[in-house]
């Protein structure tokens, strides 16, 4: 039913994060060019701003991550607020050693959103501003070594391990939009997340009456992301319509929201390492929506895999402010790679 294209690509977003032998090239290049940018970055900073950034593997704070504002969730590591110019293009450059310019483009879009939340209410509960970004690494970067670090602020927290020079995990990732849509201004119109909400509306539109009673699985939508921030993500319910029951049309929606949030990711992270992966029982992948169907009006939806999470929610400001998360229920923080890595390394 579905083309022989479409298969693999479905199974390689599912298996992404999976660590394997048929992921050493690009992975290895990942790694390494993770390292040599963030040892660049680092290098241009002083003793104190040092003391901020930098914390042991080990240290409780690399799986402690959240997506509410600071003032809420009081961060540590490096901001922006206390770079230099240069050292914050150096920090850009650490993100692009691992995002794809698409990646790019929404984390600098997402955190330019805060200066649009000050300029709305310059006086408001929070500090909005688009510097109030962190990064913090744990370890020492090596290109052949094991270490992470964690890009996070308001609406964003994206979260990186590399274990003995390979990728470890690339989740926790989070992305958020407040607002989801710019309304007015100069900016009016930009919707930093707009293929991840109108691509999966399309999706359910497109389901006929007795598709829609599976997928459809509550007429109101959570007001937020069921996982929350949860250090290690729960598996929920594989509730709503099985891929194998979609026809083509709709399964090709399904993969262009996987591929999206796939190709926030650098090309080699993305491409290279599809030929190795063949079948899947899409029986076992799972598209849930709740809410309406209308556009702002709240609504909700996640993709769930065995190992694999994806949730949508906009309900928030008149469901005009997204929260969007990714979970690799098995790799999040790297977590089983870093396990075999301390069993073999670190025995007494």
């Amino acid at each position: 039913m579905h083309s022989m294209r479409i298969i693999p690509l479905i199974v390689f977003v599912l298996s992404l994060l999976v660590p394997s032998s048929a992921f050493a090239h690009p992975v290895e290049a990942a790694a390494r060019d993770m390292a040599h940018a963030a040892s660049a970055f680092l290098a241009t900073l002083k003793p104190e701003q040092k003391a901020k950034a930098v914390f042991p593997l080990d240290h409780a704070e690399r799986t402690r991550w959240h997506f509410v504002p600071t003032e809420m969730h009081p961060r540590k590591g490096l901001s922006f607020r206390d770079m230099t110019t240069e050292q914050q293009h150096m920090a850009y450059a650490l993100l692009a050693s691992v995002l794809s310019a698409r990646g790019v483009q929404k984390t600098a879009q997402i955190m330019s959103l805060e200066q649009i939340l000050h300029d709305a209410n310059p006086k408001g509960r929070f500090a909005r501003d688009p510097k109030w970004y962190f990064i913090s690494t744990f370890g020492k970067p090596s290109a052949e070594g094991t270490w992470g670090w964690r890009f996070e602020g308001h609406h964003l927290s994206l979260s990186f391990t590399v274990v003995d020079g390979h990728i470890g995990g690339l989740t926790p990732a989070f992305f958020g939009t407040n607002p989801g849509i710019v309304l007015d201004g100069p900016r009016k119109g930009l919707q930093v997340l707009a293929v991840e909400e109108n691509t999966a509306r399309a999706l359910v539109r497109s389901l006929n009456a007795e598709q829609r009673k599976v997928a459809i699985v509550a007429g109101k939508a959570p007001a937020d992301i069921i996982t929350k921030a949860d250090r290690k993500a729960r598996r929920l319910e594989p509730l709503g319509l099985p891929a194998s029951k979609m026809n083509k049309k709709q399964f090709t929606l399904l993969w262009n929201l996987l591929e999206e949030q796939l190709r926030n990711y650098r090309p080699d992270l993305a491409d290279e390492s599809v030929k190795h992966f063949e079948g899947l029982d899409l029986g076992k992948i799972h598209f849930a929506w709740a809410g309406s169907l209308e556009p702002r009006q709240g609504h909700y939806y996640r993709i769930q895999a065995p190992d694999f999470l994806i949730e949508y929610d906009n309900t928030q400001n008149g469901a005009n402010h997204v929260h969007y998360v990714v979970r690799d229920l098995r790799h999040d923080f790297g977590e089983d790679l870093l396990q075999q890595h301390y069993e073999q390394h670190h025995k007494k």
